[in-house]
């Protein structure tokens, strides 16, 4: 049983060291309560479980912490993929709901299982979920002094389970003042996805994600025999090639963990049981 989470990424330039230690502390904690509650849990109700977590703390630009749009509105998106049935579920541009990842493992059960805007919303009140505004302060303050992340935001949750299973998770707010109507990589396959092989997240700028297929390609060569490392490497030398800004978590089937970022720094937390890694 592994597990390893991502909150975007950290930039020196605009944030301070007190900010870098709570995340660091933040990825610590909810890693450590994820992996508890993966002794008695399958992968995918972990991975939905951990990055709720992450939704829930406004450190990270997903749920309660996602950035404004540029006519002012929160749109959120997010996804789930289990590795053993390969079936995906996730929405886009939903508002108003407190854990997107939520209503993206609900639809799980859904011949429809990827819905957005209004019809998310729809789906999420019918199914009991609460509206919420996730709007916070500081997000605010942001958009009206037009301040953005840079499109780097986003949180993430791959984890093994004690039969080998994996599962994958990622939610977002977005990229902060984009135009509305605008998809992020979080809800498709190219910034989620698992197999029986492998299971990735991604962050960064999705339309460079999207545009390299990152964390399909990294779970397909996974699954074609390439190591881990190598199917990571491969990957974001093509990344590269469209000086592309991603990072990735993962783990496969026998329980490698692994993770990289194009430009630095990608923050992430992993944990074992015994041993943690935290970005520095």
């Amino acid at each position: 049983m592994k597990i390893i989470i991502h909150g975007g990424f950290f930039s020196e330039s605009d944030q301070s060291h007190e900010v870098k230690t709570a995340k660091q502390n933040s990825l610590k904690k909810i890693a450590r309560q994820a992996f508890e509650y993966l002794q008695s849990n399958s992968a995918l109700d972990t991975v939905a479980y951990a990055v709720s977590l992450l939704e829930d703390d406004e450190l990270y630009n997903a749920g309660i912490g996602s950035q404004i749009q540029s006519d002012g509105i929160i749109r959120m998106s997010a996804a789930i993929m289990n590795g053993e049935t390969q079936k995906l579920s996730g929405v886009i541009n939903i508002q108003n709901v407190k854990n997107p990842v939520y209503v993206a493992k609900e639809l799980m059960k859904e011949d429809d299982r990827v819905l957005g805007g209004n019809g998310a919303k729809k789906y999420a009140t019918e199914q009991g979920f609460d509206d919420f505004s996730t709007e916070i302060p500081q997000r605010r303050k942001e958009y009206e002094a037009k301040l953005s992340n840079g499109g780097k935001g986003t949180v993430g949750c791959v984890a093994i389970d004690q039969n080998g299973k994996l599962a994958v998770a990622t939610s977002t707010g977005g990229k902060g003042f984009e135009i509305p109507g605008r998809i992020s990589d979080s809800a498709t396959v190219a910034g989620n996805y698992a197999n029986s092989f492998c299971a990735v997240s991604c962050t960064g700028v999705g339309e460079d994600i999207v545009s390299n297929a990152t964390a399909a390609k990294i779970v397909t060569r996974v699954t074609d025999g390439m190591s881990l490392e190598g199917a990571f490497n491969k990957t974001f030398e093509e990344l590269k090639a469209i000086n592309g800004f991603a990072g990735a978590i993962a783990i496969d089937k026998d329980g490698n963990i692994y993770h990289k970022d194009s430009y630095p720094t990608m923050v992430f937390a992993s944990f074992d049981g015994t041993t943690f890694e935290v970005f520095q």
